[in-house]
């Protein structure tokens, strides 16, 4: 005769088995780091792209941001499951809008190749071109559509087309999040079209976001709304939503949320192409660039990233958030270094960059164990 159980005893497995489906396995948000290609390490070591592909799979990096989009750095990640962020840099901006078979040239020498054995996930056509190519911003658009007829011709339709803007040179007023708006004109006359671009197109909206550099430029944010610390008193409310923010990085993200809104198109998925804080500054007046600083922050922003908590106003988050920046660039007077990494390849930090998957293992187990016990009380 077969076992009898109580209601009871099934009803508590019920339960129990979807409490363990709804334990999170993997944060909402992808985290992976820039990379752009140095001569070398300290003037001797060269930096190989299969090296720094073995670099990144050794460390669990699940996307890399390929800032010069080198051919040689994108065929070394053939078959490693690692997604790929590549850029077209500005000055090929004019060409590409003004070519269309020069754009169709770029994709054939920097995607083809390579896909999908590389699995390449966005292009970025053009970085921050507001601010360092103001010239070239009437190109963007065009260059865009460009890319993308490029793509849709070879039959490529899960690479998506984008370009990146700096948040301090798009959004002037951060606080209160809700009342965020882009700065004019270029809102209208650069960006809205782009908006319009994105959405037909199912892209996302890409943002070099730093804490580090909003922080610096207002002495009424203190360091510990920066760097994620919990304090009692360390938090800023928007009085026109009423939400309450606990830390700074998300406040820029809504905020540019909230400049999205304002144009309608409030649902496009967001990725920060570029964060991080700077272990060393460009002078002794930077007395807040330092690696104890550094480490508070990524380890802080990793966490909050991996809770999947998101932001007040998108509880889903930002898709992605790519660590600026992998390799530390050779130590030379008047700029910041920012790397994970140093010279030689060795990490900077305490902390693992991976967190191992461990609560995904945690999971995969009491699945499991639930399972197990299921299948031996129903037979």
């Amino acid at each position: 005769m077969g076992k009898i159980y109580s209601l009871s005893s099934y009803l508590l497995l019920l339960i129990t088995l979807t409490v363990v489906a709804f334990l999170p396995t993997t944060s909402a948000t992808t985290i992976g780091v820039t990379y752009s290609t140095p001569a070398s390490i300290s003037g001797t070591v060269l930096l190989s792209p299969d090296r720094i592909a073995a670099k990144v799979v050794s460390m669990k990096i699940p996307a890399v941001r390929l800032l010069d989009s080198n051919p040689a750095m994108i065929r070394a990640f053939a078959y490693t499951n690692v997604s790929l962020f590549l850029s077209v840099p500005n000055p090929l901006v004019p060409l590409l809008a003004s070519n269309r078979s020069l754009a169709m040239r770029w994709v054939y020498r920097h995607v083809l190749p390579f896909h999908p054995r590389t699995k390449i996930s966005i292009i970025s056509v053009g970085n921050d071109v507001i601010s360092y190519s103001p010239d070239v911003s009437p190109f963007l658009l065009r260059a865009m559509q460009n890319v993308h007829l490029s793509l849709v011709d070879l039959r490529i339709y899960k690479i998506s087309v984008s370009t990146t803007f700096s948040f301090f040179n798009i959004v002037p007023t951060a606080f209160p999040p809700s009342s965020a708006q882009f700065q004019q004109p270029n809102g209208e006359v650069i960006i809205r079209p782009i908006l319009q671009f994105l959405e037909r197109t199912n892209s996302s909206f890409l943002i070099n976001l730093y804490p580090y550099n909003m922080y610096r430029s207002s002495f009424s944010i203190p360091i510990g709304f920066a760097l994620f610390e919990e304090f009692p008193f360390n938090f800023r409310d928007d009085l026109t939503t009423g939400v309450r923010y606990r830390n700074l990085f998300d406040m820029m993200v809504d905020a540019v949320i909230s400049s999205m809104a304002v144009m309608g198109h409030e649902n496009l998925p967001v990725i920060v192409a570029e964060t991080g804080w700077p272990s060393s500054g460009i002078d002794a007046g930077e007395v807040d660039a330092t690696l104890l600083y550094s480490e508070m922050f990524l380890k802080a922003l990793l966490t909050h990233l991996r809770s999947g908590c998101g932001t007040p106003l998108r509880k889903e988050g930002v898709s992605e958030v790519y660590i600026f920046e992998l390799v530390e660039k050779d130590a030379k007077q008047g700029i910041r270094n920012w790397g994970l990494l140093h010279h030689n390849m060795t990490s900077k930090y305490s902390f693992e960059f991976s967190d191992g998957g461990k609560v995904g293992i945690f999971k995969e187990f009491l699945t499991g164990f639930i399972v197990g016990m299921v299948l031996h009380y129903l037979c």
